[in-house]
């Protein structure tokens, strides 16, 4: 025959009790690392990264000197490439669709960036492929339209050339168009590593969740 619960001696109480808490904390601790897992970023193998539009080499490549300025009449060389994740869209002011389109979306990435845990030592380059349109002044004022922290780059006409062949993004002028002539670019995001290093890039055209999973997965890995 059961005891009455209120038979029951200390020791026997004592017993439940502790049983009782075990199966509370393992419960809690299961259900912890349940939404903990659900809640963490998914991090992608290179192979589905290539699939979600984010190419990696398989040997990082390194920059011949290059020596442009920025939107504060600064140099910009590859020392500004160290120490930090830097991501480099080529455009120009004047560009009517896929430049303002790519830096609104790198806005919002950033933005995105900035709440989550990969949010340091990341800057968002521009490099205007229009060097005589496109003075430090009117890219100053362009760039910081689109986000107060991202950097404008611009140089002479050979050394933008030769910077952005070393990262694969082919520019060319269109024939006619007088003064209000377009300009013919690659809309690829080149990726940098913290050594300075071009490790890939986001192939255009780029979208805000392939983006964030891309960053993510290559900062949780590299």
């Amino acid at each position: 025959m059961n005891q009455p619960a209120n038979s029951l001696q200390p020791e026997q109480k004592r017993g439940i009790y502790m049983t009782v808490a075990v199966v509370v904390i393992f419960v809690c601790l299961f259900v912890g690392f349940f939404v903990y897992g659900l809640s963490k970023p998914k991090i992608l193998t290179d192979s589905e990264l290539k699939t979600n539009g984010t190419f990696l080499f398989d040997n990082p490549r390194s920059f011949k000197d290059f020596s442009l300025v920025d939107y504060n009449k600064q140099p910009f060389t590859p020392e500004d490439l160290q120490g930090k994740w830097s991501l480099i869209f080529f455009g120009f002011t004047y560009c009517p669709d896929v430049c303002p389109t790519t830096l609104a979306l790198l806005n919002r990435f950033y933005r995105g960036q900035l709440e989550g845990e990969y949010a340091d030592n990341l800057q968002i380059v521009l490099v205007s492929v229009d060097p005589a349109r496109d003075t430090p002044e009117k890219l100053y004022d362009y760039v910081k339209f689109f986000n107060e922290d991202f950097v404008g780059v611009t140089g002479e006409f050979l050394e933008l050339h030769r910077f952005a062949t070393q990262l694969n993004i082919p520019f060319s002028k269109s024939p006619g168009g007088g003064e209000n002539y377009n300009i013919e670019h690659s809309g690829n995001i080149a990726i940098i590593n913290p050594k300075g290093h071009y490790v890939g890039f986001f192939r255009s055209p780029p979208e805000l969740s392939k983006l964030n999973i891309g960053y993510q997965s290559i900062r949780a890995t590299r």
